[in-house]
């Protein structure tokens, strides 16, 4: 199986772009705190999926499809507190937040198909 070719893997890297572009607006003194945090969860999700997808047992895979469904739930959290530190606005918060809810479904689908393999 091609991790490129999957719709949770494509929906998670797009999660990836709007998170940094959400991010180039929060302030400078942020940049080694919530900026980094936020990214680096983000980018975690696909690279979660890339690895899990690379091993060789479903236990492996399933094992690393919950390491980016947590990373996910941390996004999901520090876009909260963007929020509330009035980093983003709440049109913002909620077009990002339709993103996760998405890839969260499509996560949450995939493991529940490779626990049935």
């Amino acid at each position: 199986m091609n991790y490129t070719e999957l719709d949770v893997w494509k929906y998670s890297r797009a999660l990836v772009k709007i998170v940094y572009l959400l991010t180039q607006s929060f302030p400078k003194e942020e940049i080694y705190g919530l900026t980094n945090q936020i990214r680096r969860c983000a980018v975690s999700v696909p690279s979660n999926i890339a690895e899990g997808i690379g091993r060789q047992s479903n236990k492996e895979t399933i094992h690393f499809l919950y390491i980016a469904k947590g990373s996910l739930q941390e996004v999901e959290t520090q876009l909260y507190l963007s929020f509330d530190l009035e980093y983003i606005s709440e049109q913002e918060l909620k077009t990002t937040l339709e993103k996760v809810i998405s890839t969260k479904k499509l996560l949450n689908g995939f493991i529940n198909y490779y626990k049935k393999l």
